[in-house]
């Protein structure tokens, strides 16, 4: 049986276009560790996901909760899993609308399903109502990271409902318990047409780029503004975790007007990538180590995802290579039910047929790069609120950082860099050249916060300081417990002068969340992790070496 459903793939696979041609041989490459591959029924993986999550979820409501002296008792809390019918996105193909893995008795698909956890704080939303000064901020809604769910927030639900009254956690459009079509997508051509045929001659390669990443980029965005609307919520804090928070810019700047906030934890597709640093980086490490970065990415090139490599491993390897990621990367996790538990959740998660985590090639090139960086689209992001100053406050945009993530925290300020300049400009221009703009809206304020022992996965990793940061993020530090460990926040070079000559002249200037900022310089000694400070690492290492010998001597 399992060499049968192993040959039906691959005649599947030999029916791809010309286009995929490098991902079919790719595929054939892995045929023969394909024929070990356990034959699970998906019905009895959708049942393991299920348990799995119902576990995690009781964690959340009886291990992660606010303590005794938050006054915040468990009775004002409700937990509920949802699935949400929603419109299938426009660039899904007709062929390939239905989904992989619930069953549908019409060839016709007319809806998906978008499936997630609310947590409701009943008190928190009765004194909202009951004092308009201390009203709860608009619903948080929270995107996971790419192969993740939901259900990796379940250490933060409880204790982030202490200040939002309402929180939403889906599993996105692809992954999860959601609809799983194919990721087959039309695309959407974003080039000019009207360009001449010499430039468009020229700019056919990044063209074909551009459409790509906005094809894969309207699968989710299309697919959550659906969901949105069914549960009528005019504004969200829309926060998302590394792939999330990169589609949570892409939906931000389509539809910035029900943003109220928005949280970008640890998000990939920040940066430019500079390529001399990374040859560089690559060039530094130790052969085989070398030799894995480019087996990894000549897979990630011909469209090899994680899940399709864990799929094509025997039973017992894949389960192996997803417990020893849950010990490895998530050491602050101890107790072995937990471990047991969140390792089910993310194996059943990525055996599931491929649909949402085909993205990744089509939005990031191989080192976790953006094909389109974020960094020269946030500071366009249009304000969506109401012109309550003037037009001078633009959307609030907060990114958080493990203090020993992987992701670049300079992208973080260097996005606050170019807003603080655009802002600047803005207000040197006149009222009379202002009027006559296009884009009256002002560009985002941006803040970065830093979570001390943490990595990527930070809300695992220091819960506590994570739901802190995420209270810091909306305007909620003032209810925070006196004892509760704060994120740590960071302002560019640019931004600190600023503040400091504002401050001397005895004017106002809210560069900041918080009253006390770090600079940069503090944040290249608080940010630990090594694709960025391997330089520095090295650096320190030789310094501390030369300080040692000379007292030798």
């Amino acid at each position: 049986l399992s060499a049968s459903t192993s040959f039906h793939r691959y005649n599947t696979i030999k029916q791809v276009s010309s286009n995929s041609r490098s991902l079919y041989r790719m595929k054939i490459i892995m045929f023969p560790f394909s024929l070990f591959t356990s034959s699970i029924k998906i019905s009895d993986r959708i049942e393991s996901l299920r348990d799995a999550e119902s576990k995690l979820l009781e964690f959340a409501k009886t291990r992660f909760v606010p303590s005794p002296s938050d006054h915040h008792p468990h009775s004002c809390h409700s937990f509920e899993l949802f699935d949400t019918p929603i419109a299938p996105p426009s660039v899904v193909k007709d062929k390939n609308k239905k989904c992989q893995v619930f069953d549908d008795d019409e060839d016709d698909v007319e809806h998906y399903s978008l499936h997630g956890v609310k947590v409701v704080n009943q008190q928190l939303l009765a004194s909202s109502d009951d004092d308009v000064s201390s009203s709860s901020p608009a619903p948080l809604v929270l995107l996971h990271g790419y192969a993740n769910g939901s259900l990796y927030f379940y250490r933060n639900l409880h204790g982030l409902s202490k200040f939002f009254g309402q929180i939403y956690a889906l599993d996105m459009l692809g992954w999860g318990l959601s609809s799983r079509p194919r990721f087959n997508l039309h695309l959407q051509h974003t080039h000019n047409s009207n360009d001449d045929d010499d430039a468009a001659n020229n700019n056919d390669d990044n063209s074909s780029n551009n459409d790509k990443v906005k094809s894969a980029e309207q699968f989710f965005v299309e697919s959550l503004e659906s969901w949105r609307r069914h549960h009528n919520l005019p504004k969200m804090t829309l926060a998302g975790h590394s792939m999330g928070g990169y589609l949570s810019v892409a939906y931000a700047e389509q539809y910035p007007q029900h943003v109220e906030k928005l949280i970008l934890l640890s998000p990939v597709g920040v940066p430019q990538k500079v390529e001399e640093e990374d040859t560089q980086r690559v060039s530094s490490m130790p052969f085989y180590v070398r030799a894995l970065i480019h087996t990894v990415r000549a897979m990630f090139n011909r469209g090899i995802t994680p899940g399709y490599f864990l799929r094509s491993l025997p039973h017992s390897k894949s389960r192996d290579m997803v417990n020893g990621y849950i010990t490895n990367r998530l050491p602050a996790i101890t107790c072995e039910e937990e471990q047991q538990y969140l390792g089910e959740y993310l194996y059943q998660n990525s055996m599931l047929p491929g649909s949402g985590e085909d993205c990744l090639c089509e939005i990031l090139t191989a080192g976790a790069f953006a094909r389109v960086p974020l960094i020269d689209r946030i500071p366009e992001i249009k304000s969506g609120g109401s012109d309550e100053n003037n037009g001078e406050e633009g959307l609030e945009v907060h990114f958080v950082y493990g203090e020993n993530d992987w992701m670049d925290y300079r992208g973080g300020l260097d996005v606050q860099r170019l807003c603080h300049e655009k802002m600047q400009d803005r207000r040197t221009t006149t009222t009379t050249t202002r009027s006559a703009e296009t884009n009256q809206s002002p560009p985002p304020k941006v803040f970065v916060h830093g979570v001390r022992n943490a990595g990527h996965l930070l809300m695992l990793d220091n819960y506590q300081e994570f739901n802190a940061a995420m209270a810091i993020a909306a305007g909620r530090e003032e209810d925070l417990p006196p004892g509760m460990s704060r994120s740590v926040e960071f302002v560019c070079d640019e931004v600190a002068a600023a503040a400091a000559a504002a401050n001397a002249e005895g004017t106002t200037f809210r560069s900041s969340r918080k009253k006390v900022v770090m600079t940069e310089k503090d944040a290249a000694n608080f940010f630990r992790g090594g694709r960025f400070n391997r330089r520095e690492s090295q650096q320190q290492k030789d310094d501390d070496t030369v300080i040692v010998e000379e007292k030798k001597e």
